[in-house]
C-alpha cells in the first residue's frame, strides 16, 4: 500500500470576509493578489513536498484550479517538474491534468514526458475533467467536456508511444506533424490514476482500460457502490478488480491534541470550506454531468470534492452575509457531520489512526493520500500534522493494510488478475465496518 501527501496550496494571507462576500472562493478578484507573500508561499509549497518526501510519504500529489484562492496550483506542472528535480524517492502523482481545457495534448504529451525524465520515472499522470468553474474559466464548452477528454488522453498516449512523424486528424484536435522528442523515462508511459466525483462514466472508462479510479474524499456508501461497478465492468473486460484498482483522497489533519486538531481542523471551513469552492452556477454547467452522474452526487450527504453536493443541485446557497462568525455557526453542524461520516479525518494520532483504518476497511484502497487543512494554519500545525501522520498514523496504516492485502498499482499492475464473464467476482467493497459504525 502506498501513502501520500497533499496540499491544495490555499492563498493564506486573503481575508476571509473577501471570499465570504464573494459567495465563493471562485471569481474572488484578483486585485488582492500580493506578488511578495505568493513568492514567499510558492516557495514554501516546495519545501512543504520535500518535507513530506524526508518524513517517508511514498507519494506527493499536485492537483491545479483556477482564477480562485482555494488553490494556488495554477500550473501544476511548472511545481512537478522542480519536484521531479528536487525529490530522490518520492513518487509524483498528478490529480489532475483537466484535459478538456488544455485545448493543446501535444504540449501536454512533452511537459509530462520531461517530468518524467527529469525525474527518471518517478510520475504519476493523473487526468481530469476539471471542474465546472474550470470550463468558464478557460472558455471551454461544457457539452464536449467528456469528448475532448477522452480523445486527448488517446491522441497522448499515442504521441508517446506512436514513432513519428504522424499526422492526426482528430473530432477536436488536429496535428499536421507529430513527432515529439520529449518521451517518457517509463515504457510504454507513465501509469495514469484518475480522479473522479462519482461520475459512473469516469469510472467504466478507467475499468475499460484498467487505470485505478481514485474517490477524491467521496462519501463511503456512494464510494462503495461506484466500486462494484467498477468491478462489474472490469469483469467483463476479462479481469478481477482489486485495492490495486482503486485510490482515495481523504481530508486529514493531526495535532498532539484532540481538542488541538478539532479547532485548527476549522480551516477546512475557510471561506465556506469546499462547499464554497464555486457558486452554484459555476457549479455543474448545462451539459458538464450526465444525468446518472447528477442522480448520484444528489445523494452525497453533506457534499464532496468542491462542493458538488445534493444542495448544489437543488439549487441552494449559502446566504450572502459577511459575517464570518455567523457563517461557522452555520458550517460547524456539518463539520461535525462530515466527521461522523469519515469524509474529514480530524483528531489526536490514535483516533485518526482508528478512523483511517475504518476508512480502509470499508473501500479496500491500494493507495490513500493525506489532504492537508485549509485556510491560515501555520506552517508550524502544517508540519507538526504531516509528522504525526508519517510518525505515528502511517505505520499502523501499513500494517492494517498488509492485514486486508491492499497492495497499489506500483506493486500490481491492475488487469494481472484474469476472469471470465459470467463467473462470480470477489466483491471490492465492505459495507460492515460501515454498519458497525453505525454509517450504512
Amino acid at each position: 500500500m502506498k501513502i501520500g501527501y497533499f496540499t491544495e496550496r490555499p492563498v493564506r494571507w486573503l481575508p476571509e470576509e473577501v471570499i465570504l462576500k464573494n459567495g465563493a472562493h471562485f471569481g474572488v478578484s484578483n486585485k488582492y493578489y500580493d506578488r511578495e507573500k505568493a513568492a514567499d508561499e510558492y516557495n514554501y509549497w516546495i519545501d512543504e513536498n520535500l518535507y513530506a518526501e524526508e518524513l517517508g510519504f511514498d507519494i506527493v500529489a499536485l492537483n491545479e484550479h483556477h482564477g480562485n484562492p482555494f488553490c494556488m496550483g495554477s500550473v501544476m506542472n511548472v511545481e512537478a517538474g522542480i519536484l521531479a528535480r528536487l525529490t530522490k524517492k518520492a513518487r509524483i502523482l498528478l490529480i489532475g491534468n483537466p484535459l478538456p481545457v488544455i485545448k493543446h495534448p501535444l504540449r501536454m504529451a512533452e511537459e509530462l514526458a520531461e517530468i518524467d525524465l527529469i525525474s527518471r520515472g518517478r510520475l504519476i499522470t493523473g487526468w481530469v475533467r476539471g471542474a465546472g468553474s474550470e470550463q468558464f474559466f478557460n472558455n471551454a464548452n461544457p457539452a464536449y467536456n467528456r469528448e475532448y477528454f477522452e480523445e486527448a488522453h488517446d491522441f497522448i498516449v499515442q504521441a508517446w508511444t506512436r514513432p513519428g512523424p504522424w499526422r492526426y486528424e482528430g473530432k477536436h484536435f488536429h496535428y499536421r506533424h507529430v513527432n515529439p522528442w520529449a518521451l517518457p523515462y517509463q515504457k510504454p508511459h507513465p501509469p495514469m490514476w484518475i480522479p473522479g466525483v462519482l461520475s459512473p462514466e469516469t469510472v467504466q472508462w478507467c475499468a475499460e482500460h484498467g487505470y485505478p479510479y481514485f474517490g477524491l474524499g467521496t462519501s463511503l456508501g456512494p464510494t462503495c457502490d461506484l466500486w462494484e461497478f467498477y468491478a462489474d465492468t472490469a469483469q467483463k473486460a476479462g479481469y478481477q478488480a482489486g485495492p490495486e484498482n482503486f485510490g482515495y483522497v481523504v481530508p486529514t489533519f493531526v495535532a498532539e491534541t484532540e481538542e488541538k486538531a478539532q479547532e485548527l481542523g476549522k480551516g477546512f471551513l475557510f471561506g465556506g470550506g469546499q462547499n464554497s469552492f464555486a457558486r452554484v452556477e459555476h457549479t455543474l454547467p448545462p451539459g458538464y454531468n450526465s444525468k446518472d452522474a447528477i442522480r448520484r452526487l444528489a445523494k452525497q450527504p453533506q457534499g464532496s470534492w468542491l462542493g458538488i453536493s445534493g444542495e448544489k443541485l437543488r439549487g441552494h446557497t449559502e446566504e450572502r452575509i459577511i459575517d464570518a462568525e455567523e457563517i461557522h455557526r452555520k458550517l460547524e453542524p456539518g463539520y461535525k457531520r462530515s466527521q461522523q461520516q469519515l469524509q474529514l479525518i480530524i483528531g489526536n494520532p490514535k483516533n485518526v489512526a482508528n478512523k483511517l483504518k475504518t476508512v480502509l476497511s470499508v473501500i479496500r484502497p491500494g493507495a490513500v493520500v493525506m489532504f492537508n487543512v485549509q485556510g491560515p494554519v501555520s506552517n508550524k500545525d502544517r508540519q507538526t500534522s504531516m509528522r504525526l501522520i508519517a510518525q505515528e498514523v502511517a505505520p499502523e496504516l501499513k500494517e492494517h493494510a498488509n492485514k486486508l492485502g491492499l497492495v497499489d498499482a506500483l506493486e500490481c499492475k491492475p488487469g494481472q488478475s484474469k476472469i471470465q464473464a459470467g463467473a462470480k467476482r470477489v466483491p471490492v467493497s465492505d459495507r460492515g465496518p460501515l454498519k458497525e459504525a453505525g454509517l450504512a
